[in-house]
């Protein structure tokens, strides 16, 4: 396996990820390792899959009508 070294890491950085590897019962080197699989193998979905997700939202609210009236009394409600 590789070895990484990571140099002038901001002293509140390292605090915050001192207590979360402790929340989390690991090392800091475990710590690291999680957020950065996380990172990099997270899941992100394609341009179809946000298309597709996205007709479906307008097909199901394809019967709601607002008019421009409704829209800017939801938008001023609550404003001084």
């Amino acid at each position: 396996m590789a070895t990484i070294t990571i140099k002038n890491i901001p002293d509140d950085l390292y605090n915050e990820l001192k207590l979360r590897a402790a929340r989390n019962r690991r090392s800091i080197n475990s710590e690291i390792i999680m957020l950065i699989e996380r990172n990099f193998r997270s899941y992100k979905p394609n341009p179809e899959e946000i298309e597709m997700q996205a007709r479906k939202i307008r097909e199901m609210t394809a019967h709601y009508f607002l008019t421009d009236e409704e829209l800017n009394q939801a938008k001023n409600e609550g404003r001084p």
